[in-house]
């Protein structure tokens, strides 16, 4: 029996119309609603895609957003410039830089510039080390809505068997330490574990964040395990797309000829539908919460700022 999907796109939804109806009662009592500032640097056109889509989410739930969108020639010490000016903003609740960063920038001088209040993305070494202590602290956006899937999908994470496959700070780390707050057993590959698919195929939970185009095949999922894929990775080779995605081929391959590329994630399509119980699609699964995690975080740093002042 094929795996059953995992739909993210109706939970996203209503992470997002929670959020609106927050804001709309935040309005009332103060009179102006959370901002939220995004920064990007040079013409990368995938970036630019993530940027508009943040900024669309901001004009649904009701967030007002700036967009700074700067030259690839930009120094470290500009952008540095922005964020401070970004920082002592009272009316700016939210920053969030795009990555990655075009060479020459200090992605980690950036991020660490970032007032930890206002660091919705939850990459600054406060929010890391708040996280990794249990304490509350603005958590990295994809990881959190994984949780937030699992849970609404009563899938039961406590005492499950779990296997992140991948080390970011952006998913990798931050993953696992959620499971590990909700007693999940978690063990962490990378690109250097030894007969990966031995570890891999150990997992109730297999969540992957490898960067690879459908690295993680049929022979590393446990039977009926739950695959969260949350890699996104252009395709533009037709056997390819005939390879990943066996029966379903023919529908991707219009995607390729009208687009000239279509996604596929880190997990092999065909291969583990065959084998999981239940797998999250790409497109349509973990980059629609992704985006609705910021609006949520946005909204927090807003509240909790409002509660200070």
């Amino acid at each position: 029996m094929p795996a059953e999907t995992l739909k993210a796109g109706p939970l996203a939804d209503q992470i997002k119309q929670d959020v609106k109806l927050k804001i709309e009662d935040m309005v009332k009592t103060h009179d102006v609603p959370p901002c939220l500032a995004a920064v990007r640097i040079g013409d990368d056109p995938a970036s630019a895609v993530y940027v508009g889509n943040k900024i669309k989410a901001c004009e649904e739930v009701g967030i007002r957003s700036e967009h700074h969108a700067l030259p690839a020639a930009t120094t470290t010490d500009e952008l540095l410039d922005l964020i401070a000016s970004l920082n002592s903003r009272d009316d700016v609740d939210g920053i969030l830089t795009q990555l990655p960063l075009p060479a020459g920038i200090e992605e980690r001088a950036i991020i660490e510039a970032i007032d930890p209040a206002k660091d919705v993305d939850g990459f600054h070494p406060v929010n890391v080390g708040n996280l990794a202590l249990g304490r509350p602290a603005f958590v990295p956006c994809t990881p959190a809505g994984i949780i937030e899937l699992l849970v609404n999908s009563d899938v039961e994470i406590r005492g499950a068997r779990a296997c992140v496959v991948g080390r970011s700070q952006i998913v990798g780390r931050p993953m696992a330490q959620l499971l590990l707050q909700r007693d999940a057993t978690v063990t962490i590959c990378h690109s250097r574990t030894r007969d990966l698919a031995s570890v891999t195929r150990e997992a109730d939970l297999l969540i992957v964040a490898i960067g690879r185009t459908g690295m993680i095949g049929g022979e590393h999922i446990k039977p009926g395990a739950i695959v969260i894929d949350v890699g996104m990775n252009k395709v533009t080779d037709a056997n390819q797309v005939r390879e990943l995605f066996g029966r379903e081929a023919e529908k991707r391959l219009d995607v390729l000829s009208k687009r000239g590329y279509t996604l596929v994630g880190d997990v092999h399509p065909a291969e583990a539908a065959e084998v999981a119980g239940r797998l999250t699609p790409v497109p349509g699964g973990v980059g629609l919460l992704t985006v609705a995690m910021l609006m949520k975080n946005t909204l927090q740093a807003a509240t909790l700022r409002r509660t200070k002042a």
